[in-house]
């Protein structure tokens, strides 16, 4: 069992954000480019005015992990760019594969390992520590954290009361996206609640449409259909409980929470292509679908995060007119607030991976990324006016306001065996559950038993 650590004693509530969300994302905003101008802590590019000193780093070499493809790749190599332009250093970037620790366990075997990796999961940073890979983030890292992000943010990035992970990315997981036009059609309101959600679906598939894209040849998107559900229903007590494998997934209260997932899932036509389609969808076709095909596209709404934005910029569709967003409905009292991020974690100590965690810490990193869109930052000094467009200028005030008032994502915080590998564990138990939403038990059966597998093996 994985001892407990500050990731879980950091967030209390979820109301805060769920409700400067639901205020937030009720508008139909469009673009605000101007606004990107106004603000005097706000650089062009990041390369003035900066708030970060770096050393001179002329000759050093350094290799950066990630899992990032496409778009986002594509950004964060942007922000690699200026940091090789204030430096002198030269970044190659290494696409890598889940699970990460995996990926990063054969180029250390192979005495390659990368410089810096970007971990996706608090328990992948815990593992890394356990093996001895991961080394401390220095004085200039630590100021630079202690500046920009709230104690909760920091926290998530220690084990044992040591700071090894800077949260670069964040993501807002409790977002339902949907196609605009469609709902007009359909006569369909934002939903507030879990039976409101299913009435609009009625009026969706009514109307000719199919309600939803879901990603199901992709494991974690269904982690978060699951977790926000959960998080909603069970409440943040059991949240923290199963999160940490102190209730079993064998509890009433994951039967309750698969049993209401199954309103959606275990309805062939409320899913574009039926389960089978849904399980050989992966995340990008199953946002572009949802934003493609004018009046008729494949499905009318997709869940997921902030995120979606860099896959609907791969369409026609403007974020804010053509899609638009509500907050992940009331299933429970409350509307979940579930949390992701990336942090970035050395694993070979020297002068220019430190300065890497201490840019990467900084605004002036960040701001690169945020004018880019499809990113949400954690750093609470970056400007608001960053964002492209006021939907994601809204999401970044409310989770820079929300401070630690927010859940992180149950899967992230698991063992990698069970909550972060590829046709395995929870993302495999998930997905045979949306091949067969009706047989709740054996969902649970599967989920307990490899749960207890990976927990029991310490991560």
């Amino acid at each position: 069992m994985r001892s407990k650590s500050s990731t879980f004693r950091a967030h209390r509530a979820v109301t805060t954000l769920a409700t400067l969300l639901a205020g937030a994302l009720a508008l139909s905003a469009c673009s605000s480019s101007d606004n990107d101008k106004k603000d005097n802590g706000e650089k062009s590019g990041g390369a003035t005015g900066s708030t970060v000193t770096l050393p001179k780093l002329d000759g050093a070499h350094l290799e950066v992990a990630a899992v990032w493809t496409g778009a986002e790749q594509a950004n964060f190599k942007k922000v690699l760019a200026e940091f090789e332009k204030r430096t002198g250093a030269k970044v190659t970037f290494v696409p890598a594969q889940d699970p990460i620790i995996n990926f990063l366990g054969s180029k250390i075997a192979g005495g390659q390992p990368p410089d810096v990796a970007l971990l996706p999961q608090p328990g992948a940073i815990r593992q890394a520590v356990q093996k001895g890979w991961a080394k401390p983030i220095g004085p200039e890292g630590q100021k630079e954290l202690a500046k920009n992000y709230s104690q909760g943010w920091q926290d998530i990035g220690k084990v044992d009361g040591k700071q090894y992970g800077v949260y670069y990315k964040a993501a807002n997981k409790s977002l339902i996206w949907y196609n605009a036009k469609v709902f007009e059609n359909a006569g369909a309101q934002e939903p507030k609640t879990w039976k409101d959600l299913l009435t609009a679906s009625q009026a969706v598939y009514d109307s000719g449409v199919t309600p939803f894209s879901v990603a199901g040849a992709d494991g974690w998107p269904l982690t978060d259909w699951f977790e926000n559900i959960y998080l909603s229903q069970a409440g943040p007590e059991k949240y923290d409980q199963l999160a940490q494998h102190k209730i079993k997934w064998t509890d009433p209260s994951v039967k309750q929470a698969l049993t209401t997932l199954a309103q959606v899932w275990g309805k062939k036509d409320y899913l574009a292509g039926g389960q089978d389609g849904a399980l050989q969808t992966e995340f990008p076709q199953s946002v572009t679908q949802t934003f493609t095909g004018g009046d008729q596209p494949k499905s009318a709404m997709v869940y997921e995060g902030d995120f979606v934005q860099v896959n609907i910029g791969e369409t026609k569709a403007k974020v804010g007119t053509d899609a638009k967003v509500f907050p992940f409905p009331a299933v429970g009292s409350a509307a979940p607030v579930v949390s992701g991020g990336d942090a970035a974690v050395i694993l070979k100590d020297s002068k220019a991976a430190q300065a890497l965690a201490a840019f990467l810490a900084s605004p002036d990193a960040a701001t690169i990324q945020a004018k880019l869109g499809g990113y949400l930052s954690p750093n609470k000094n970056v400007p608001v006016s960053a964002y492209p467009n006021a939907v994601q200028q809204k999401i970044a005030k409310a989770l820079i306001a929300s401070g630690d008032d927010f859940r992180f994502d149950m899967s992230d915080q698991a063992p990698q065996a069970f909550g972060g590998t590829p046709g395995k564990g929870e993302w495999k138990d998930l997905q045979d559950f949306l091949k067969n939403p009706k047989d709740v038990a054996g969902a649970q059966a599967k989920l307990e038993k490899d749960a207890a597998a990976a927990y029991g093996n310490g991560g």
